[in-house]
């Protein structure tokens, strides 16, 4: 995977796996809408191999995702817990995955690999090798509407491009201006966004000053909890 690279504008960037940040156009006329239509046993959903193996062995979700509304859970790390709250509504495909893995601990006693506090403000997590390269083996589609937005308290899948999402997920804990080109799947409460804040303020390893690189106060995700 590439490696970090230093940001170009605070306007226009691409967030994707592995780290690397790139200049993006403006022109959201691709922007899509990738969400089946629901049926009387749940809105099918597609998950398939990436080739790539899994940084921790996990089944695929169910193909049929059931859960619908709003989903409440906790991330507990070592430095508090953060409430979730998924929009298994929009993003129905999205949130079964990222409950599938959550009940199969595959979050649990990973780190959060990834901090940026210049032009975009975000910490980046969901990859148990903690080097933004892992993923959970298989790739799903973007639900996207075009109109997508990241203020504080985004919760959001990073990819490698359109229709790559796999495990790796971001916290917004500032205004941060990206394309609508990630999948926006719930949000985090106040006190999540506070200790995501608490975070940044220690800064990034980053040698070069950039502000993007795995965060100087660690973040480990010990458990995700669903309900």
């Amino acid at each position: 995977m590439p490696k970090l690279t230093s940001l170009i504008t605070a306007a226009a960037l691409t967030l994707t796996l592995g780290g690397t940040l790139t200049a993006c156009g403006g022109d959201n006329s691709t922007a899509k809408s990738s969400t089946p239509k629901p049926s009387a046993s749940g809105t099918p959903c597609s998950y398939d191999s990436d080739g790539s193996s899994p940084a921790k062995q996990v089944d695929p979700p169910p193909s049929s995702a059931t859960l619908t509304g709003q989903v409440t859970g906790t991330m507990t790390t070592n430095l508090g817990d953060i409430d979730l709250t998924l929009d298994a509504d929009k993003t129905p495909c999205t949130v079964n995955s990222f409950v599938s893995l959550a009940k199969q601990g595959y979050f649990d006693s990973t780190s959060c690999h990834r901090l940026t506090t210049q032009g975009i403000y975000v910490l980046q997590c969901g990859d148990p090798t903690g080097t933004g390269a892992g993923g959970p083996g298989y790739s799903f589609k973007d639900e996207l509407s075009g109109q997508e937005t990241y203020p504080a308290g985004t919760l959001a899948m990073a990819n490698a491009g359109p229709d790559t999402n796999g495990s790796q997920f971001f916290i917004v804990y500032a205004n941060t201006p990206l394309p609508p080109s990630y999948t926006v799947f719930g949000s985090v409460g106040p006190d999540g966004v506070s200790l995501v804040k608490q975070v940044a303020k220690a800064g990034t390893n980053n040698a070069n000053g950039m502000g993007d690189g795995a965060p100087n106060k660690a973040v480990e995700i010990q458990s995700v909890s669903i309900g």
